[in-house]
């Protein structure tokens, strides 16, 4: 598909109006220029991207049991745990949850079909759990310590009622991470997306807000080890409810303000590609 005649400025801009418009334009066009690829993916490649994710979050997940378990502090295991949603931003990879802005841009701009998304939804959430189960299952394996430690986390997910409160939790945690992903895509600079990740792994975990991929990692520990509550059973009711969540969060309170904010421009790219 083609892309607009003018990449710097709408056709109903002036010439002396603030640079404030150029500028969202071009982070709009940043945003569908680098996005577009990622819904054009082969299955292979979704598979393997959303895999690898997988892991690395559960690298962090890692680093959050171990701190858990040595200190006992919630805060500090919320700080270590920001070494995985650096790893997914160093590292190229994709969070099932990463996809409610950028790839969203593209499909209303016109560069891909509702099917490219839902196909990249679906690709990278499968992705991501088996990465996920096959880290967890290393961590059980190697350091026993820490199956308990990840079975009273996993009990204060999973024994919540799927109540307005635990939706609530879950809908706050989507806004946030896509917030990450908007504040990570509007720097290229590499010191301020790590401090962006830091940022919001703190506002997640610390504030225990609910994550359908990163806490289920949690409790894909819990199950390996065999812990007390924790079964497959119990998580994908919890599961389904909470990922309701965290779409409406990251679509709602952020990604459709931030369509509403480029409609022209949104607007432009699709004339374009007619």
């Amino acid at each position: 598909m083609g892309e607009p005649d003018d990449v710097r400025r709408s056709p109903h801009q002036s010439e002396d109006e603030p640079g404030t418009t150029e500028e969202k334009d071009e982070a709009l066009d940043r945003v569908v220029l680098e996005g577009r690829p990622r819904l054009h993916r082969s299955t292979p490649d979704l598979l393997a991207t959303g895999t690898v994710a997988g892991i690395e979050v559960g690298v962090g997940v890692l680093a959050l049991l171990v701190v858990v378990h040595e200190t006992g502090s919630t805060l500090l295991g919320a700080l270590a745990f920001s070494i995985g949603l650096i790893a997914l931003r160093l590292g190229h990879s994709e969070l099932f949850t990463e996809g409610f802005h950028v790839p969203v841009m593209v499909v209303v701009a016109g560069e891909a079909r509702w099917t490219h998304l839902l196909r990249l939804w679906g690709g990278t959430l499968l992705g991501n759990l088996l990465g996920g189960w096959v880290l967890a299952w290393l961590v059980v394996v190697a350091l026993p310590d820490l199956h308990a430690t990840a079975g009273e986390l996993s009990r204060g997910f999973l024994d919540r009622p799927l109540d307005l409160r635990t939706f609530v939790l879950a809908v706050l945690a989507g806004a946030a991470i896509t917030l990450l992903t908007r504040m990570q895509n509007g720097t290229d600079d590499d010191v301020a997306k790590i401090v962006a990740a830091v940022a919001v792994a703190f506002v997640i975990v610390g504030g225990e807000l609910l994550h359908s991929v990163l806490d289920t990692l949690i409790v894909f520990v819990a199950i390996h080890a065999g812990e007390p509550g924790a079964s497959l059973a119990v998580w994908l009711p919890w599961f389904a409810w909470v990922l309701l969540g965290n779409l409406l969060g990251g679509l709602l309170l952020t990604t459709l303000l931030r369509i509403v904010r480029s409609r022209e421009r949104l607007q432009q790219w699709r004339r374009a590609g007619v």
